[in-house]
């Protein structure tokens, strides 16, 4: 029972870290899987207060994304005050791979930036798109 009651403190310490405790960044989370159409769902925490800092790392890796061909859907968004995601689709393992390789995984891979202004790594959720609409019906196209 001691040893369940350690891991337990142990493991509520790591998530009330505090915001000098470094972390990698990024933790990359799923299967890179089959050929298809590919996608990433990143999971973002701010430390309290960064919210802003947050903000334009975000607007930094929709810059990037804007020049990359293989990139097609792409959207940020704001699930709480300290919480954003990103959702990204790709035509296939190469060109999630290249964006991978471009500047938003450069942005990624600072992690004195990421230290500076994410509570803990961004979680990026490999995905395969299964189904998708990719316009809106009451717009021209």
């Amino acid at each position: 029972m001691q040893d369940k009651t350690k891991s337990s403190m142990a493991a509520k310490a790591a998530t009330t870290a505090s915001p000098a405790a470094s972390h990698a960044g990024v933790q990359v989370l799923g299967e890179q899987g089959s050929e298809g159409r590919k996608a990433f769902y990143i999971h973002i925490e701010a430390l309290p207060g960064k919210e802003q800092q947050v903000m334009q790392m975000l607007r930094d890796i929709r810059d990037c994304v804007e020049h990359e061909p293989a990139t097609g859907p792409w959207f940020a968004v704001r699930l709480a005050p300290t919480t954003f995601a990103i959702f990204e689709a790709f035509p296939d393992l190469a060109g999630r791979q290249a964006h991978v390789e471009g500047g938003g995984g450069d942005i990624f891979r600072d992690l004195t930036r990421m230290n500076a202004i994410l509570a803990f790594p961004a979680q990026v959720h490999r995905a395969d798109v299964l189904m998708s609409k990719d316009s809106f019906a009451h717009l021209p196209q």
